[in-house]
């Protein structure tokens, strides 16, 4: 059964897009047909991250109002023959996506893909809003700072009142992936602790991505951190984030500690 997976957060600039490349990398390394689809309607930095800018002819916008199909839109990984993307228009305004065309494009992926992971803008403006509109499940963004963590808890309100699993009186599964962290600058008191921000959100840990400057380098080569350095911390931090996405018990490692946190971390928030 597929998954419609919205990669989100309140505050730009924290790493929805290389987590959504990232992860949706992974999971087509474990066997899993997966779709990146981006929402951000007059930026579009997925397909930079995923290295097919060139070969973007048709878009998300294109598709909604009948202009291509979709099949003429989604763009194969010059990698990985069963990751695809849906890029976003660059010269369209986001009044141009309707629910009504989301909706129907989500329906005809989810007849193609085992996962379609949607890249959101940040905010709680249309495009993020349609984002997570038919999301099964949610990976909230947050780096360990106040006004990160607080923003990404807004979003957990509108993905508890906004979509349309809310609608029925269902829950969005949600997760936080914790991403920029450094565990000596927060033993330092220089930014929040695992424990801090897991406290305010109050969600399950899917993953802690270190600082790390080759998920920069992987970004400025257009290829996701996985695929370019799989060796790298931040790419095993997530890989394993996407086994434990596919329902894996993976033990939780702090970057920068030796220790496992599974237990404490992924296995209390679970409850």
């Amino acid at each position: 059964m597929s998954k419609v997976l919205v990669v989100t957060s309140g505050k730009g600039g924290v790493g929805k897009t290389t987590s959504t490349a990232a992860l949706g990398a992974a999971l087509a390394q474990n066997g899993e047909s997966v779709v990146v689809v981006d929402f951000d309607v007059g930026l579009r930095n997925l397909d930079l991250v995923m290295g097919a800018e060139r070969r973007v002819v048709f878009d998300l916008i294109n598709v909604v109002q009948g202009v291509a199909k979709l099949s003429q839109a989604l763009i194969r990984d010059k990698r990985l023959e069963n990751l695809w993307l849906l890029p976003a228009s660059q010269t369209r305004d986001k009044e141009a996506l309707t629910d009504e065309g989301i909706g129907k494009i989500v329906a005809e992926l989810r007849t193609k893909f085992d996962w379609i992971l949607c890249d959101s803008p940040a905010g709680i403006e249309r495009g993020a809003m349609l984002a997570m509109r038919y999301a099964d499940e949610a990976v909230i963004v947050t780096n360990p700072e106040v006004s990160s963590v607080r923003d990404s808890d807004r979003i957990i309100g509108m993905l508890d009142s906004k979509t349309v699993r809310a609608e029925k009186g269902e829950q969005v599964t949600k997760h936080v992936l914790i991403a920029r962290y450094d565990s000596m600058r927060a033993a330092r008191g220089e930014m929040l602790t695992i424990d801090d921000i897991l406290e305010i959100l109050a969600i399950p840990l899917v993953g802690i991505i270190p600082e790390s400057e080759d998920v920069l380098r992987a970004s400025n080569v257009g290829c996701p951190v996985t695929l370019n350095n799989a060796a790298s911390p931040a790419a095993r931090a997530y890989a394993d984030a996407a086994r434990r996405l596919m329902g894996e018990q993976v033990d939780m490692v702090v970057p920068g500690e030796r220790r496992g946190l599974m237990n404490r971390l992924l296995g209390r928030r679970a409850a």
